[in-house]
């Protein structure tokens, strides 16, 4: 991997200025650098920032999104941080058709799991959000001891972060027939990205169309919409393990954030109050955000996040 140095050099030779000082160093580490590393037959799509030796903070996205979620959060920490996002597989630069790979919680999971190993990540601080919950609360109960801290934004480990907005998946996960599969297509569609996910809650005028168009190009990749059925069906499964992720808040109390956005249509704030339950000392604050509250509060989350990490941490 390139260092900062490096990345500075050539610029500097190019234009006959002197060698690059720690600063200029420093600035350079700041800048996103974009990667993939081999993992379980995935070349797994990551995004970094910050230097080799700094802390590091593992941001894992949710749906129908990729780790393109954090381009405004990323620059805000990595002057303090090593912070990594990957793509989950199935979503954004890190896809393989259905057929040649079981898309389930647990396998994304596992994948992730082996992308954290590939990097030599044995100690990190968590960032969870929507689908990125169910896949790093595994990790954090297979790994307690590489976990530092977590910080859920809208990520959700609580029967209480559920709104009464998932009656149709409830219906596909008692009875999953055909027709119960189709009535979930909609939860896919063009019009419940941008205003059941994106618009919904948010200050609109904040709301850029980068992410959400994004979003829609992948799942309209061949295969895309199956995969997501796929997870939308297996999600059952995250709910039937969020006893053991209570068990893990218990016995280990890890600093924990929650950092929501409370006009979420999908995983409501008392689904961020809830982590006080099992972790009496866990910090929520709730934004006047919706779902993807980074798109318009990034700022405010990122300042909730470095002034945690900075106690958390020590």
């Amino acid at each position: 991997m390139a260092t900062a140095a490096v990345l500075v050099a050539p610029l500097a030779q190019s234009t006959g200025k002197q060698p690059a000082t720690s600063e200029e160093r420093t600035d350079a580490a700041d800048q996103v650098r974009f990667h993939k590393v081999s993992v379980d037959d995935f070349d797994v799509f990551y995004r970094e920032a910050g230097l080799a030796n700094a802390p590091v903070l593992l941001l894992l996205h949710g749906f129908p999104t990729a780790s393109h979620m954090f381009r405004d959060l990323m620059p805000q920490l990595a002057d303090k941080y090593r912070v990594i996002a990957p793509d989950l597989p199935g979503f954004g630069q890190t896809f393989m058709p259905k057929g040649k790979f079981d898309y389930s919680f647990d396998n994304l999971a596992k994948v992730i799991d082996h992308f954290t190993d590939a990097l030599k990540l044995d100690r990190y601080a968590l960032y969870i959000f929507d689908y990125g919950a169910p896949v790093g609360l595994r990790l954090a109960r297979a790994h307690p001891e590489r976990v530092t801290a977590i910080i859920t934004q809208n990520g959700n480990a609580y029967m209480e972060g559920f709104s009464d907005a998932w009656g149709t998946l409830q219906t596909y996960w008692a009875d999953p027939t055909p027709a119960h599969r189709e009535a979930c297509r909609d939860l896919i569609s063009r019009n419940t990205i941008e205003q059941f996910q994106y618009f919904h809650g948010a200050p609109r005028d904040r709301v850029s169309p980068d992410g959400y168009e994004l979003d829609i190009a992948y799942l309209a990749r061949a295969g895309a919409d199956e995969i997501q059925l796929d997870l939308i069906y297996d999600y059952r499964n995250n709910i039937a393990a969020y006893p053991s992720f209570h068990e893990y808040f218990r016995q280990h109390q890890p600093p924990l954030l929650a950092v929501w956005g409370k006009n979420d249509p999908a995983f409501i704030p008392p689904g961020a109050l809830a982590y006080k339950k099992d972790i009496p000392h866990a910090e929520v604050h709730l934004l006047d955000a919706g779902h993807f509250a980074l798109e318009t509060h990034s700022a405010e989350i990122a300042g909730y996040i470095r002034d945690f990490l900075a106690r958390a941490l020590t």
